[in-house]
């Protein structure tokens, strides 16, 4: 762990997350919610979650990893057949789990090798009012009427080689949907108009890779917006290095070496500084306050244990906590980096944790939920165990609890909330 002098100054300095999507409190828009950092504010959920409270389930067909996106009393999530053949929407009732809109968007006769890890419907789609953003990948970006289920807008004309499936997740900020192709062959980001699906601007990754492997120039990382100093920020994951684009016109501001592949974790600002995870098991925390290549200068703290590989952060008062890949929750000061405290939770995670009225829930692929209260000691809340497993991120909507598990889609309630 390394930490530098300048990390003093990090508790006054001028800074905020920016919601990418402008909508009402019944709403999570994208990927890990109205803010990207997996907190549900004014939620209130059980404190053990249980068969017992399931208001409604719903069997999701093929194999699909994106996460649930809510608007009012719609859900959308997209899937696909398990070999590529076909890739589909899904619009679901929130108040009773029935099927609104069942869409066939892309059929392939020769899909792309996905790894079996990965699915060919990972990415989370967008929703804003009237309209629902999805991608999938270099097959298809799209933007559909939210009530009709009509395509408005799509682009098949990005290609890219994703060698083992697409990930990355669009985000929505200012009227441009941002979305990352991080592939084996070409790296680039695009801003899309989300009214029109025009090319705003396109960039195309200046990263030194150091290497012609292109299995280790992939990525799968979703973008994030911050403001800083007045100015935003489009905060851009890859293999390698993390870039920070001006939203407007995708020019750098800077950029940040950190090693490592396969990012899939969406970066969070908090305490003035980005948090990063490099998708290899280590992790960075930097500035965003410098200009060009600000790897010696503005990393504030690094990390090489304990650090999740496929799951995003969950920040609280001061503290981040991850559910490392193995099992191992963690618990580090976000200013210092210094480890708190860390407990072996056993079975393996991919889907990102929550936050919601005071307690941090955590889903494993196995199926078991954990349940535990932030705070710089360890306190287990509870323990359980529904469906087959979880590769999604929850969604979380007034009081409801919108779980995708392999196989079904969940609602969760306590009725008796006051």
């Amino acid at each position: 762990m390394r930490r530098y002098s300048w990390i003093l100054m990090l508790t006054v300095l001028a800074g905020s997350f920016i919601s990418s999507v402008s909508v009402g409190a019944e709403s999570w828009p994208e990927f890990r919610g109205p803010k990207g950092d997996g907190h549900a504010n004014g939620s209130i959920l059980p404190s053990e979650v249980s068969e017992d409270l399931v208001v409604w389930q719903s069997a999701i067909p093929g194999k699909g990893w994106s996460s649930p996106v809510v608007l009012g009393d719609q859900i959308w999530l997209t899937t696909a057949k398990e070999d590529g053949t076909e890739m589909s929407v899904l619009c679901l009732s929130r108040k009773t789990g029935s099927v609104i809109h069942h869409r066939t968007l892309v059929e392939n006769s020769e899909p792309a090798f996905c790894h079996p890890m990965n699915s060919y419907a990972s990415p989370t789609p967008v929703i804003e009012e009237g309209r629902v953003y999805v991608h999938f990948g270099s097959y298809l970006t799209a933007c559909l009427d939210s009530q009709s289920g009509e395509t408005i807008w799509e682009r098949r004309d990005f290609e890219c080689d994703h060698h083992r499936g697409p990930a990355s997740s669009p985000i929505l900020h200012d009227g441009k949907l941002f979305v990352a192709y991080d592939g084996f062959d070409v790296q680039y980001v695009v801003a899309f108009d989300s009214q029109t699906g025009k090319t705003l601007w396109k960039r195309d990754r200046e990263i030194e890779y150091g290497t012609e492997n292109g299995d280790l120039k992939k990525a799968y990382g979703t973008a994030t917006v911050i403001k800083v100093d007045g100015e935003y920020q489009l905060i851009c994951p890859s293999a390698i290095a993390t870039i920070a684009y001006d939203p407007s016109n995708g020019d750098a501001i800077w950029k940040v070496y950190h090693a490592g592949m396969n990012a899939s974790a969406r970066p969070i600002f908090d305490s003035g500084l980005v948090y990063i995870i490099n998708g290899m098991g280590a992790m960075v925390a930097v500035s965003p306050t410098g200009l060009g290549d600000v790897t010696g200068s503005k990393i504030g703290w690094s990390a090489e244990r304990a650090v999740s590989k496929k799951s995003s952060a969950m920040i609280v008062d001061g503290l981040l906590y991850m559910n490392s890949d193995d099992g191992v929750l963690s618990c580090r000061d976000t200013v210092t980096g210094e480890m708190v405290w860390q407990e072996r939770l056993g079975g393996k995670y991919a889907a990102s944790p929550i936050f919601a009225n005071g307690l941090v829930y955590c889903f494993s692929i196995g199926g078991d939920i954990v349940v535990f209260k932030p705070g710089k000691t360890f306190e287990l809340v509870s323990e359980t165990k529904l469906g087959d497993g979880f590769m999604a991120s929850p969604a979380v909507v007034g009081n409801d609890l919108i779980l995708r598990s392999k196989s079904k889609l969940y609602c969760i309630r306590q009725d008796d909330v006051n």
